[in-house]
């Protein structure tokens, strides 16, 4: 800052020397100040893509299944808090052990809480969901990550990141030491996943990868890890529990584990433009909050954890391309009224259809209901019955009987 002001006093001393005078000399000072702005930017542009990074991705995994594991909060938090920080969908693998929102002991269905009160439905209109259920397996979890799935596998359950792409993988579960329990039937090892990790960092399938395990033991996950640019996050040292937070008397089980709710807390004042690093993030979470240790690894990360934003890993990054040429914004009007007329009628014949009428009930549940024929109820028919009976007894008498049966 100084040496700016500096500069620019002795640029006005100069002008002035030549003869010019003083409004001359601070009109040319301000093209120059804004000259120097321009190459800024410019540069940290071309800096940015010498950076190697230029998108983002996210791996959402929740491993446990049945009622009682209500690990899905924790995963869908996350999920929601990336989506809020400018990730799309088409950029999110999303991997739910069970689905929670349909379970029969669900008090409220199609919903899943992350606080207490019902307060906050973190399952949304929104969530879309890749791997569930029985697709959630150890084997489905490395080959996403690795590329090596079948070719017929649609492209929303894919990890389509190159060696320019910021990777989050997140997993949540019950896990012990070295290893991460799936479906309560299989587990995935610490080797395994180091395992894993090289072959993407040999496939070129990362930039820069951010870990983070919250499970029991999570720290015993990372204790192998082998490639460069990882940094690893887990909510417990080797030896301890990682607790739930508190219980929902609504809904019966743990809304969400203590570290992912203040970890989360933390996401929430956070926009894509805060300048908060990861040092911030290790500090989220102590051990009179958690209960248990937090750790994380940092030796294989190449940059200091202070110069590495939040948004580096939790938010989108937008590609943009430099060009000296000029760009008309103003094309001829004759063109453009053409080309809307053809994209109008293109829009009416393919008219994308809402997830909602996707769906053949959908056309049950908003269409108008029918009137239906009057009917009257079998009360009413036993009752008018009985009134002639009555009116005729009053008229006529019981001797008149004979003349009805």
């Amino acid at each position: 800052m100084h040496s700016q002001i500096s500069f620019r006093i002795d640029w006005f001393d100069l002008l002035q020397s030549k003869g010019l005078s003083r409004v001359s000399s601070i009109l040319c000072l301000h093209w120059l100040g804004s000259l120097t702005q321009r190459h800024s930017a410019t540069d940290q542009a071309e800096q940015f893509f010498r950076s190697g990074h230029t998108n983002n991705w996210a791996v959402l995994v929740c491993t446990s299944r049945f009622w009682f594991n209500y690990h899905v909060a924790n995963t869908l938090s996350v999920y929601r808090s990336v989506k809020r920080l400018g990730i799309p969908d088409s950029h999110i693998v999303l991997m739910l052990a069970d689905d929670m929102a349909c379970n029969p002991r669900n008090p409220k269905p199609a919903t899943v809480y992350s606080h207490t009160n019902m307060e906050l439905n973190v399952y949304g209109d929104d969530v879309e969901v890749d791997y569930r259920s029985y697709e959630v397996t150890v084997e489905n979890f490395l080959q996403v990550l690795t590329g090596r799935i079948p070719s017929s596998t649609p492209r929303s359950k894919r990890l389509l990141s190159d060696d320019r792409s910021n990777i989050l993988i997140y997993m949540t579960g019950h896990g012990g030491n070295g290893f991460l329990k799936f479906q309560d039937s299989e587990e995935i090892t610490n080797i395994e996943l180091a395992d894993a990790f090289e072959q993407m960092w040999q496939k070129r399938r990362y930039n820069e990868l951010l870990f983070i395990i919250d499970t029991c033991q999570g720290a015993s996950m990372y204790e192998r890890f082998y490639s460069p640019n990882i940094m690893a996050l887990a909510s417990s040292q080797v030896g301890e529990d990682s607790l739930s937070r508190q219980p929902d008397p609504a809904v019966g089980v743990h809304l969400m584990d203590r570290y992912t709710f203040y970890v989360l807390e933390f996401l929430e004042e956070i926009n894509p433009a805060s300048q908060t690093n990861m040092n911030d993030l290790f500090q989220v979470c102590p051990k009179s909050l958690c209960v248990s240790t937090p750790g994380h690894h940092t030796d294989l990360f190449q940059r200091d954890p202070k110069n590495v934003l939040i948004t580096d890993f939790f938010g989108s990054v937008w590609k943009v391309e430099i060009t000296t040429e000029t760009i008309s914004l103003q094309p001829d009007s004759g063109v453009m009224e053409s080309s809307y007329k053809q994209d109008q009628m293109v829009e009416e014949l393919m008219e994308p259809l809402k997830y909602a009428e996707q769906l053949p009930v959908a056309q049950i549940i908003h269409q108008k209901p029918k009137l239906k024929d009057w009917h009257p109820p079998g009360g009413f028919i036993l009752g008018l019955w009985a009134l002639i009976i009555m009116v005729f007894f009053k008229t006529y008498g019981i001797k008149h009987m004979k003349f009805i049966f």
